[in-house]
């Protein structure tokens, strides 16, 4: 009878039918199978833009997204969804490419980079995101239809069910099974590239770290950084920080007095502090170096400084305000017009007769121009910016070793036309978004190999003076490098970006 019954359901040629269909109960959609499913939601649409604007016009993400939050109208649950999804993608592009490159039956450089994206975005909703399997294939195919086409979408389809078909836990293994060796293998399945890893390494040992923090260091690279908010010194009060957002919830930073963290789901632009100058999203590292300076042991006048490098103008204006305080005058220096236009905009808030100056010039020039005419100078030099990667993610796949020649050789003339710039006892603090030892202690060592006018700070003894009452700081063993005397701030020992700081005094 069971034979009978299934007779029964099949066609004319001989296809089965199911039971509905057989009664003549089921429905035929008038779409062809290219036309289903041809797009997806605001999100997810939001986040391949985005992507494509990284890729194809070296954008930055973190500038990218917001405004297009904006002006499609994408708030609250799906903003955050459209930027967990965009900025996750970044992040762990490497792992997803290691995974994808085992379900793909050709190389990945390829696909079409729209098609390549759009997997990215489908890996992270199937293995980093809380997204159930078919809705994140689904739409993800819907993505493709609407923005590449419909004959890569069944590929996308194909390759995205392989991926879910294996837990991440178990691509990880197999990624570290069949690396050539343990490098190599963290590099994948952390998500940086390899050069990277061996750099930061380096860097870890040579500032008195074990290298053992090394996958927790990546880690961290991959995790979303908090939102810190700087209450510059006389300008705003901690009270005052969340007016103009009844909904706001600060907590005090971990290191910094300046520091307050705002919790998830906040929009800082929408605080009235923040827009009107007298506060500003800042890391809580970039925060604590620059409040090192200012407090640096000096002897003898302390009436002028310098930020050598000052955009986008988040350290000027937190100096700014600090110089108002004690009755001194900054100059904000800027190579670039553009930027000079944003460190003025973000020192708005500090009083006039606290700033000499903003203007554009070369700060190579500087020491030259204006031998020993500074009492403190910020260099925070132009670098790689590895420290600060889990804030911009797309970096680590831009930057090439290539790339620390022309740097360095920049970063040796900037600090020695700072250290000319500084008056004999006054201070030059030398800092960078980076722990790359090219980029901090070498760059420092070459300088100083050709000078003997200057001599080394305390640099830990200084920050342990500036940081929170009865905070307690590790900055590593005591003999890392340098003597023992610089910063090397790290993701995941401090939460803040990988920030360097070197203290130097210039003498007779």
């Amino acid at each position: 009878m069971t034979d009978d019954r299934r007779d029964d359901r099949r066609d004319a040629r001989g296809r089965q039918r199911g039971a509905a269909r057989s009664r003549g109960q089921g429905h035929r959609t008038s779409q062809a199978p290219s036309q289903r499913r041809r797009a997806t939601d605001p999100a997810r649409t939001a986040a391949y833009d985005v992507l494509r604007e990284v890729d194809a016009s070296d954008a930055y993400a973190n500038l990218v997204l917001p405004p297009l939050l904006r002006e499609r109208g994408i708030a609250g649950r799906d903003a955050a969804f459209a930027t967990e999804l965009a900025y996750g993608t970044l992040r762990l592009r490497g792992r997803y490419d290691a995974i994808l490159s085992r379900c793909v039956s050709r190389p990945l450089d390829q696909l079409d980079p729209e098609v390549l994206d759009v997997l990215r975005l489908g890996a992270h909703q199937l293995l980093g995101m809380r997204v159930p399997a078919h809705a994140a294939v689904s739409e993800t195919v819907g993505l493709c239809r609407d923005r590449v086409g419909a004959g890569p979408a069944q590929m996308v389809n194909a390759v995205l069910r392989a991926v879910g078909r294996t837990s991440l836990s178990d691509w990880l293994d197999r990624i570290r099974a069949e690396a050539p060796d343990e490098t190599t293998a963290l590099a994948l399945t952390g998500s940086h590239p390899v050069w990277i890893t061996r750099a930061l390494r380096e860097a870890l040992h040579g500032t008195g770290r074990s290298t053992d923090e090394l996958a927790d260091l990546l880690e961290a690279d991959n995790t979303a950084p908090r939102v810190t908010l700087v209450a510059r010194p006389g300008l705003v009060e901690a009270d005052e920080l969340t007016a103009g957002d009844r909904e706001a919830r600060l907590s005090p930073g971990r290191w910094a007095p300046t520091a307050h963290v705002l919790a998830s789901g906040t929009d800082p632009a929408a605080l009235q502090a923040v827009g009107d100058g007298r506060a500003g999203v800042q890391d809580e590292g970039s925060q604590l170096v620059t409040l090192a300076l200012a407090a640096a042991p000096l002897g003898g006048r302390d009436e002028r400084w310098l930020d050598l490098c000052a955009g986008p103008g988040g350290k000027a204006a937190l100096l700014g305000a600090l110089a108002a305080g004690r009755g001194a005058r900054l100059v904000a220096n800027e190579v670039q017009p553009h930027r000079t236009r944003l460190v003025r905009q973000g020192m708005r808030a500090v009083p006039d007769d606290a700033v000499e100056a903003v203007r554009t010039g070369d700060g190579r020039e500087v020491g030259t121009e204006e031998p020993g005419a500074y009492d403190r100078v910020l260099v925070d030099a132009p670098c790689t910016g590895l420290g600060a990667l889990r804030r911009r993610p797309e970096s680590r796949w831009r930057r090439t070793p290539a790339d620390l020649g022309t740097l360095t050789g920049l970063q040796s003339e900037l600090l020695g036309s700072a250290l000319d710039a500084v008056r004999p006892g006054g201070v030059v603090a030398y800092v960078t978004c980076s722990p790359h030892l090219a980029e901090t202690r070498l760059v420092v060592d070459d300088v100083l190999r050709r000078r003997e006018d200057v001599e080394r700070l305390d640099a830990r003894a200084v920050v342990r003076d500036v940081l929170v009452p009865g905070a307690e700081i590790d900055l590593g063993a005591d003999d890392g490098g340098a003597g023992g005397l610089d910063v090397q701030l790290w993701p995941h020992v401090h939460g803040t970006d990988a920030m360097h700081l070197t203290l130097l005094r210039r003498t007779a």
